[in-house]
C-alpha cells in the first residue's frame, strides 16, 4: 500500500478511500505513538469540519482512540486553528481534525497535532503508518475501566472566541465587513468575533447542511463575496475555506486580495511596528514573483521554502521567525498560533485597516501582482521525478528561463499526491505565457508516458 499521509493529513473519498475502518485504526494507530511518553491516561482533542461523513468519521476515530486507553475530548465543529490552540489551553496530549480543507463535500480527511498544536512531523507520520501497516496486532486492549472514553467539551467554542479578542487590541466601530464562511468550520465563529469587536457585519453561505461546504463558496469560489462586498458597501470581504485555516480578501471595490498581498500588507506594518523579526517574513517558491519585488524595495527579507504551510512552519519554528504564508491564504502569525487560521489573519487584516485608516486597496497596492499561468502535464506516476533527467525537457526549460529572464520565471512542480508536474510561468505578456508553458507540459507528457 502506498503512503497514506500526504501534504496535509489522509484524504480520501469518505467511506470508500477514507473508511471508518482505516480511521479506526488511525485513530488506534495515532493516539499510541503520539502519547506512548506519557505516564498517564492519554486525553486527545478530536474536532470537524462541517460534511456529512463527520458524525461516521468521527464516531470511528473516538473508537480507535478509546480502544488503545486514551480519552477521547471532542469539541465537534470547529475551525482546523481552533484545535490547535485548545490543545494547548486544555494541556492535552494531542488533537485531530476531521476535514478535507478547501475539497468537495464527498472527501474528508484526518489532521494529526502534537502537544504543543503542530503538525506532525514527516517521521511521526511515518511511525504511525508503520504501525498501522505492521503493528496494529501489538497495540494494547485494556479491558474495564482502562477503557477510554469520550467527553463533549461544550466551551471549546467560547474558548476560541475569547483567544481570538486577545491577537488584536482594537474594535472595529465604524467598519462593515462580509464574510463568506463557505457553509464550513467558521459558520458560528466568523460572525460572532467581528460582531463583538463592533464591526457592521454581513455574512453569505453560513447555513451549512452537511452537504453544501465549499459548493460554490468560500475561498476557493470568490464570486459570490466579490458581488456580496459591492451590495453590501462593505469596507471589506473576508472568505474561508471549509475549515477555516485559510482566509483571502476582497477590497471595497470588488477586488481579490490573495494571500501574497496580505503577506505583504502585514510584513510592512509589522516592520513598521519593530515587530518583524530580522525584518524577514516566510513564502514558497510559489508565492508571486511580485511579493518578491515588493519586499526587496521595502528592505525586507524572504526566507523560501517548498510548498506547503508545514514546511513554512518549520522555517518559521527553525529560525524564529513569526510572519509566514502562502498564496492560498494560510497565514501563520506564529506569536498568536501554531498554523494557519483564517479568522485571525481577518482580524489582523483589519485591524491594520482600522490603525492606519488606509482602505484595503490603498494597503494591498505596496505589491503589484504579476500574471501567473499554471498547465499541469499529466505524465506516468513512476516517471514524474525523472524530468530533470530528459535532455529535450532541460533544453526547452533552458530556453524559456532565457526568455522570461528579468521581467518573469519558469517554475516546474512535482505534484506530491497526483501523477502531474505542474508547469508555472510569471511575467507580463499571459498570452505569450500560456503558449510557453502548454508547449513544456506537452513536451513532459510525450517523453514521460
Amino acid at each position: 500500500m502506498g503512503r497514506l499521509f500526504g501534504t496535509d493529513g489522509v484524504r480520501g473519498v469518505a467511506n470508500t478511500e477514507l473508511t471508518p475502518e482505516l480511521v479506526y485504526n488511525l485513530g488506534r494507530a495515532g493516539a499510541h505513538v503520539l502519547t506512548k511518553e506519557t505516564h498517564h491516561a492519554a486525553k486527545i482533542l478530536v474536532g470537524m469540519d462541517t460534511r456529512i461523513s463527520g458524525d461516521m468519521l468521527e464516531a470511528a476515530l473516538i473508537a480507535g482512540i478509546c480502544s488503545v486507553g486514551a480519552h477521547a475530548f471532542s469539541v465537534e465543529v470547529v475551525p482546523t486553528p481552533a484545535v490547535a490552540y485548545l490543545v494547548r489551553k486544555y494541556n492535552l496530549d494531542a488533537g485531530v481534525m476531521i476535514s478535507a480543507s478547501h475539497n468537495p463535500v464527498e472527501y474528508n480527511g484526518i489532521k494529526f497535532f502534537n502537544n504543543e498544536g503542530y503538525k506532525l512531523r514527516d517521521d511521526l507520520e511515518d511511525e504511525i503508518e508503520d504501525v498501522m501497516f505492521n503493528k496494529l496486532d501489538t497495540l494494547p486492549r485494556p479491558e474495564g475501566k482502562l477503557v477510554g472514553n469520550r467527553v463533549l467539551v461544550e466551551e471549546a467554542l467560547d474558548d476560541y472566541l475569547a483567544f481570538l479578542k486577545t491577537t488584536v487590541d482594537v474594535k472595529f466601530d465604524g467598519l462593515t465587513v462580509a464574510l463568506d464562511c463557505a457553509n464550513g468550520a467558521s459558520y458560528k465563529v466568523a460572525p460572532i468575533i467581528f460582531s463583538e469587536l463592533n464591526a457592521e457585519t454581513c455574512v453569505i453561505h453560513n447555513e451549512p447542511d452537511g452537504l453544501n461546504i465549499n459548493e460554490k463558496c468560500g475561498s476557493t469560489h470568490m464570486e459570490d463575496l466579490m458581488a456580496f462586498v459591492k451590495t453590501s458597501k462593505a469596507a471589506v470581504g473576508f472568505a474561508f475555506d471549509g475549515d477555516a485555516d485559510r482566509c483571502l480578501c476582497i477590497d471595497e471595490n470588488g477586488n481579490l486580495v490573495d494571500g501574497d498581498q496580505m503577506m505583504a500588507i502585514c510584513a510592512n506594518f509589522l516592520k513598521q511596528e519593530g515587530k518583524l523579526t530580522n525584518n524577514t517574513v516566510v513564502a514558497t517558491v510559489m508565492s508571486n514573483l511580485g511579493f518578491f519585488q515588493m519586499a526587496e524595495k521595502n528592505d525586507i527579507h524572504v526566507a523560501q521554502t517548498k510548498v506547503g504551510d508545514r514546511y513554512v512552519l518549520e522555517k518559521m519554528i527553525e529560525d524564529h521567525y513569526i510572519l509566514g504564508g502562502e498564496q492560498s491564504g494560510h497565514v501563520i502569525f506564529l506569536e498568536h498560533n501554531t498554523t494557519g487560521d483564517g479568522v485571525l489573519t481577518a482580524l489582523q487584516i483589519l485591524s491594520i485597516m482600522k490603525k492606519t485608516g488606509k482602505k484595503l486597496s490603498e494597503l494591498a497596492s505596496c505589491m503589484e501582482v504579476l500574471p501567473q499561468v499554471l498547465v499541469n502535464a499529466n505524465v506516468s506516476n513512476a516517471k514524474k521525478d525523472d524530468y530533470l533527467l530528459d535532455d529535450e525537457i532541460k533544453k526547452e526549460m533552458n530556453l524559456l528561463d532565457q526568455q522570461f529572464s528579468g521581467e518573469g520565471r519558469v517554475l516546474i512542480r512535482v505534484s506530491g499526491t497526483e501523477p502531474k508536474i505542474r508547469v508555472m510561468i510569471e511575467g507580463r505578456n499571459k498570452e505569450e505565457m500560456q503558449k510557453a508553458a502548454e508547449k513544456l507540459a506537452a513536451l513532459m507528457e510525450e517523453r514521460l508516458k
